[in-house]
């Protein structure tokens, strides 16, 4: 059955510390799903690789410095809300410069660790993130 919603192409990072917790980034108020939490990234542009879209995104959301070296594919998601299907990149990252610096008018951030996700409000895209994240 064809798509009656455009599709978008954008990637996820898995941002995970030593002790094994993760950044959830909390989505601005104002925006669609505004207050969920969520795995910082973004849109990929056009003539961009997902790698450099979370390069990219990473510093222009979170002020966080990754090389490409350090980001590793970890799984895929796609989903289809009523106005757009999401095909999403997920990356792992463990190795990155910089604090976490909120940019762009998110209201909070949290590390939270893997069995404790479930307490967080995330949109559906990112279930799929949760589930992956408890069996690897």
């Amino acid at each position: 059955m064809p798509l009656t919603v455009p599709s978008v192409l954008c990637c996820a990072a898995v941002l995970q510390r030593s002790d094994n917790s993760v950044l959830l980034v909390q989505r601005p108020l104002h925006k669609s799903m505004g207050g969920m939490w969520e795995f910082p990234g973004g849109k990929v542009e056009p003539f961009e690789t997902p790698q450099e879209t979370m390069v990219r995104e990473l510093f222009e959301e979170i002020n966080i410095e990754v090389s490409i070296e350090n980001i590793e594919p970890f799984t895929f998601v796609s989903y289809t809300y009523d106005h757009f299907h999401l095909n999403m990149f997920v990356f792992r990252c463990s190795s990155w410069t910089g604090e976490v610096i909120l940019k762009e008018n998110q209201p909070n951030f949290v590390w939270v660790h893997p069995k404790d996700l479930d307490k967080y409000l995330v949109p559906f895209a990112d279930e799929p993130i949760i589930k992956a994240l408890r069996e690897k």
